[in-house]
């Protein structure tokens, strides 16, 4: 059974950092490029950051450049996004998925809830 189960979400004040972790199962995770998604309240998916299955390439949206770092583990296979100087705009429902740009994916998880606010 494919599995993609994410945490670390959560409530964060504007500047702040989280952490967001995806783990992977049911699936050769080494053999996928992977990315992160997210849908704010009221509006639609948006892709977030793309990564490479050897991790040699990353991309990211404009708007999250600078302050987002998407890596793997192949070992563990397990998905990370590390995001600093949050804003109250990053806030939604942060997917992860495979694939590495766009919105649709083969695979994807059930979400963790990201809020930023004072």
């Amino acid at each position: 059974e494919v599995q993609l189960v994410e945490s670390g979400g959560g409530l964060v004040q504007p500047g702040g950092s989280l952490r967001l972790s995806c783990t992977c199962s049911g699936f050769l995770f080494d053999t996928y490029d992977m990315k992160w998604v997210r849908q704010a309240p009221g509006g639609g998916l948006e892709w977030v950051s793309g990564i490479r299955r050897d991790g040699t390439t990353t991309r990211y949206t404009d708007s999250v450049k600078g302050r987002f770092t998407i890596s793997r583990d192949n070992v563990n296979d397990t998905l990370y996004l590390q995001m600093d100087s949050l804003q109250t705009e990053d806030t939604g429902v942060y997917y992860c998925g495979t694939g590495i740009d766009g919105t649709a994916s083969s695979y994807r998880g059930q979400g963790t809830q990201v809020t930023v606010s004072s």
